[in-house]
């Protein structure tokens, strides 16, 4: 069996409808506009947006109060939406509807106490998100790193 890489690919429904919501905002509302995370992991992508008045910071304590925020595609944690709700902050939730499935998921399992094994990248916004929003005691997680090697 022979595999072709379709290269470049483009970005999936998820990652259109985030950036879609950040261009959005920066129509509608004065910059800056602070986005947690890098929306997408394209630096061509994130630089546009920073030139047009977007904010990108890693902690939602880098945000001013009562301002904007934009959640990246990665999604959040609970203590994450918590703290934008009791600063007043304006969210626009970016997160993408497969991710925001994954979250809903390990909590489910979570509740039942079923064993939860998360395979990702440690440090990734959308991993430390899933692990958060269930009991630590209940998953597992497994940190590894995928090698995509093809003739050029």
């Amino acid at each position: 069996m022979e595999i072709l890489l379709a290269n470049p690919r483009g970005f999936c429904a998820g990652v259109d409808r985030a950036i879609s919501i950040v261009e959005r905002a920066l129509e509608m509302y004065q910059p800056p506009i602070y986005v947690r995370h890098e929306v997408v992991h394209n630096r061509f992508v994130v630089e546009g947006l920073k030139r047009r008045g977007a904010v990108f910071v890693e902690e939602l304590s880098e945000v001013p109060d009562d301002n904007i925020v934009i959640f990246s595609a990665h999604g959040v944690s609970q203590a994450v939406r918590a703290e934008a709700k009791q600063r007043a902050l304006t969210v626009f939730d970016a997160t993408c509807p497969l991710v925001t499935k994954v979250h809903m998921e390990v909590a489910r399992a979570s509740r039942k106490n079923i064993e939860v094994v998360l395979i990702g990248h440690a440090g990734h916004p959308e991993v430390e998100g899933t692990m958060v929003n269930t009991l630590a005691r209940l998953a597992v997680c497994i940190w590894w790193k995928i090698h995509l090697m093809w003739k050029p």
